[in-house]
C-alpha cells in the first residue's frame, strides 16, 4: 500500500506559478512511476506528467515548456512546477503512482489539490 499526500494547490492569476508537491510513503525511485493527473469541472480526469523509476519525465503536450516534474527521493517527493499558468489549467490535480509486484499493477491516488487561475 502507498499513501499520496498532495500540496501545494491554491488560487493564483494567469501567467503566474505555483508548486505541487505528492509525498509517498514509499521512495518514488521504488515505484515504476508517480505523477500527476487533473480533473477540470465537467471533464474527464486526464494525465498530465509522470517520472518513472529510472527518472525519466514526460509531460502532456499542453504543459511541455511550461511545466516541469522533478523528484527527491531523500524527501519521497514528487514535484510539478508549474509556470505561465492558464485559466484552462484550473482543476483538481491527483498525484498517481504505478507499482508492479508479481505482475500485478497497483494504481494509487492522493487525495486531489485545487489548482484555480484567475484571468
Amino acid at each position: 500500500q502507498v499513501q499520496l499526500v498532495e500540496s501545494g494547490g491554491g488560487l493564483v492569476q494567469a501567467g503566474g506559478s505555483l508548486r505541487l508537491a505528492c509525498t509517498a510513503s514509499r521512495t518514488p525511485s521504488d515505484l515504476n512511476e508517480i505523477g500527476w493527473y487533473r480533473q477540470a469541472p465537467g471533464k474527464q480526469r486526464e494525465w498530465v506528467a509522470r517520472i518513472s523509476r529510472g527518472g525519466s519525465p514526460m509531460l502532456e503536450e499542453s504543459v511541455k515548456g511550461r511545466f516541469t516534474i522533478s523528484r527527491d527521493n531523500a524527501k519521497n517527493t514528487v514535484y510539478l512546477q508549474m509556470n505561465r499558468l492558464k485559466v484552462e489549467d484550473t482543476a483538481v490535480y491527483f498525484c498517481n503512482a504505478v507499482q508492479w509486484l508479481r505482475s500485478v499493477e497497483y494504481t494509487y491516488w492522493g487525495q486531489g489539490t485545487q489548482v484555480t487561475v484567475a484571468a
